[in-house]
């Protein structure tokens, strides 16, 4: 049988280097070619190709929204490829969904499409790689969700506390200090731990110990050596380091 694929990559190189491996298989031909996540879902619903070669970081629309978006019109085998997410890489094992990691050769890419020629000879195979990515997906929501409210539990009782009303966070022994106005709350939390925990676009890492909420952020004044006051609304002054933990500079486009 005819194998019909899509590639979808917001790199044109990255395009054109599978297009140019799958030239040599001769049971399967290209029927459509994407550059965004938007495109693909339109294209993919058009074609309903049987195997899709789709990348995971893609900008406004990632490879795992597109999969979201398609829903029951997922195609019946999904090639991922990825530069660097190492979750996914991982995601993608457990639930027996193969990937290609950039840059691959072609080696590693007859082997994915080996896989791929076995899954949908398999005929009913369709509902079994349909169901491992929605098993995907499924995980993907359920990691990736930042909390709404944390668990503070002090002399046995259990208080909850809304994440958006943390002002900032700063590191103390083998807790955090989260700061809600004037009141503060002791968490027995790791600073890298609650930085995984918490939305990435609204609280970033400005140094080692101290994690602020962008929406509390007034100015930024300029120090010496790369590194910056954060004023916060309240008046609340702290030092961004000029260190790799500082992430409000790539964050806020601000420059040296």
């Amino acid at each position: 049988m005819t194998i019909r694929a899509c590639i979808v990559d917001d790199e044109p190189l990255a395009r054109e280097r599978i297009r140019t491996l799958l030239e040599q298989e001769s049971d399967i031909e290209v029927v459509g070619e994407s550059g965004d996540g938007g495109e693909a879902i339109a294209e993919i619903r058009a074609k309903k190709p049987d195997l899709v070669f789709l990348d995971v970081q893609m900008p406004v629309v990632d490879g795992f929204g597109v999969l979201q978006a398609l829903d029951t019109e997922l195609p019946r085998a999904v090639i991922f490829v990825t530069a660097y997410d190492q979750y996914a890489l991982q995601a993608f094992e457990v639930h027996a969904l193969d990937y290609l990691l950039k840059p691959f050769n072609g080696k590693r890419f007859k082997k994915a499409i080996e896989r791929a020629r076995d899954e949908l000879t398999k005929g009913a195979g369709n509902g079994g790689v349909n169901e491992r990515l929605l098993s995907l997906l499924e995980n993907l929501r359920e990691e990736r969700r930042p909390p709404e409210r944390l668990v503070l539990k002090s002399s046995g009782r259990v208080a909850f506390l809304k994440v958006d009303e943390i002002d900032w966070i700063e590191a103390e022994g083998n807790y955090v200090r989260l700061h809600v106005g004037p009141i503060s709350h002791l968490l027995r939390e790791t600073m890298k731990g609650i930085e995984a925990k918490l939305d990435p676009n609204r609280f970033i890492r400005i140094h080692r110990s101290t994690i602020v909420n962008t929406e509390r952020i007034k100015e930024l004044q300029p120090l010496f050596h790369g590194e910056y006051a954060v004023i916060l609304q309240d008046g609340t002054r702290l030092t961004a380091s000029r260190g790799p933990e500082n992430k409000l500079r790539r964050l806020l486009d601000v420059q040296p």
